[in-house]
């Protein structure tokens, strides 16, 4: 029998939360050192999933005098993963930023040996397109001023929610008087929306990709709109960064081979985070490969710095942060520059996805050099997506490969307005004169076309045929 795809997605985790936990010794005179991810944020997977993958850690440990072993822990958000690390039962995690926030606060009011920092990043976004909120395919709603009166499934106090609570706030709505909000586990609240229990879904990556992706979601509102930095990091105990710095300078070493070898090859890595996760790999491609929503490097930029610094207060006015945070205390690149050697400095100030689209366009017969409109196309049965220069040319691409009679895995191209990479077939697109323009959601294509009354909506399957 076909599962649905809350059972299926939440069954891996159900599993790993069977793990035993803890940092007592283990196997013999093995130390035993306990990591908190989550395998489908696949925004953390240079800390997570793809790292576990690849046993970078175990190798890095292995140079390290002594015995050593991993256990790896798997949740569905961050909340979690503080509460297990505040117990001692968790050494190092990874989590969205405002689950940082909370992490750092929660860790610092406890006092003591229960102190954490945030000491590298995993990937960011710069405009906060890692969140997003979701509706269901038939919903009427094409803003978020539709959801006045709503039932919206959010994980309360997430990087979701975050962007959820200050998009509303933006479209003239009170989020905790216009709207209710349902706090929910993603799988929970993807169950919710397929269900009609919720109107809207509120989540970080991979969530509203996969939802779109399924036919099971629409885009309402893109977070690369509020035009806020969301990043995920690596947070680690005090204590067990005092007992065992070489530990964590071991396993910030692994982070930086899993981001090199996600760089050099994003199919592959996609394929494996994937395989461990039950993911579709055209989803996880659409944040983590080339080009992609996600801009995976490890070193931690002002601009990220900057935006803690904006999320305290908005965190504590909507109650979730309640205890004081010194994020001078909580942020501290120092073990990740130590890791990273020459070239840090450089690197962090790079505000580039390290990882862009490059080649050449063969049906448009030219470089692949610009990023903000740059695409691509993976045609089943080719491991590498073909590269794109422009909207117009992945339509023509697409129409190639069907005139080859090959089938499209998935297309890409970052919206119009706000550059947020999407599956080109669950864009709108508008014919702009000779130009053909996508758009993640409703709300970013009639902004265009109240500022171009010439302009119209076209179907995607006429925009291929006519570009």
């Amino acid at each position: 029998m076909k599962k649905t795809l809350a059972a299926a997605l939440l069954a891996p985790s159900l599993l790993a939360g069977c793990t035993v936990a803890g940092n007592a010794s283990g196997g013999g005179d093995a130390v035993t050192v306990t990591v908190g991810y989550q395998s489908k944020t696949i925004n953390t997977v240079t800390a997570g999933t793809l790292l576990r993958s690849l046993g970078a850690f175990e190798k890095r440990l292995a140079a390290l005098p002594g015995k050593y072993r991993v256990v790896w822990q798997d949740y569905d958000t961050g909340a979690p993963i503080t509460a297990q690390m505040l117990a001692g039962k968790i050494d190092i995690g990874s989590m969205g930023d405002y689950p940082l926030l909370i992490n750092g606060s929660r860790a610092q009011a406890a006092g003591g040996d229960a102190g954490t920092r945030l000491v590298s990043v995993t990937g960011h976004n710069p405009r906060g397109a890692l969140n997003g909120v979701v509706v269901a395919p038939g919903s009427k709603a094409r803003t978020l001023r539709d959801l006045r009166g709503a039932t919206i499934s959010a994980s309360v106090g997430s990087a979701g929610h975050g962007t959820l609570v200050q998009a509303l706030g933006r479209h003239g709505l009170d989020p905790a008087e216009d709207v209710k909000v349902e706090n929910q586990q993603p799988p929970v609240g993807a169950s919710a929306l397929k269900s009609g229990a919720a109107a809207a879904f509120a989540q970080f990556v991979a969530w509203p990709g996969l939802l779109v992706q399924k036919g099971e979601g629409r885009l309402l509102y893109d977070g690369g709109a509020l035009d806020v930095p969301t990043f995920h990091g690596v947070v680690v105990r005090n204590a067990f960064t005092r007992e065992r710095p070489d530990v964590l300078g071991a396993f910030l070493s692994a982070q930086i081979d899993a981001t090199r070898a996600l760089h050099a090859d994003p199919v592959g890595s996609a394929e494996r985070v994937a395989a461990a996760t039950g993911l579709p790999a055209e989803t996880v491609y659409l944040y983590n490969g080339a080009g992609g929503i996600a801009s995976f490097d490890v070193t931690v930029k002002r601009p990220l710095r900057d935006a803690l610094a904006h999320d305290v207060p908005f965190l504590k006015s909507i109650g979730v942060l309640t205890a004081p945070l010194d994020l001078a205390a909580f942020v501290d690149d120092g073990p990740i520059r130590r890791a990273y050697g020459a070239g840090y400095d450089a690197a962090a100030a790079s505000t580039a996805n390290p990882a862009p689209i490059t080649g050449n366009d063969a049906v448009c017969g030219r470089r692949v050099t610009d990023a903000r409109t740059a695409g691509e196309v993976w045609v089943r049965g080719e491991r590498t997506p073909r590269p794109v220069a422009d909207p117009g040319c992945l339509l023509r691409t697409v129409r190639a490969v069907q005139s080859e009679g090959k089938q499209v895995r998935a297309a890409y191209v970052p919206d119009h307005t706000t550059g947020t990479r999407w599956f080109a077939d669950h864009q709108l697109w508008v014919r702009d004169g000779a130009r053909f323009l996508p758009f993640a959601t409703e709300e970013t294509a009639r902004r265009h076309l109240n500022a171009h009354p010439a302009a119209r909506l076209v179907p995607y399957t006429e925009a291929v045929t006519r570009a």
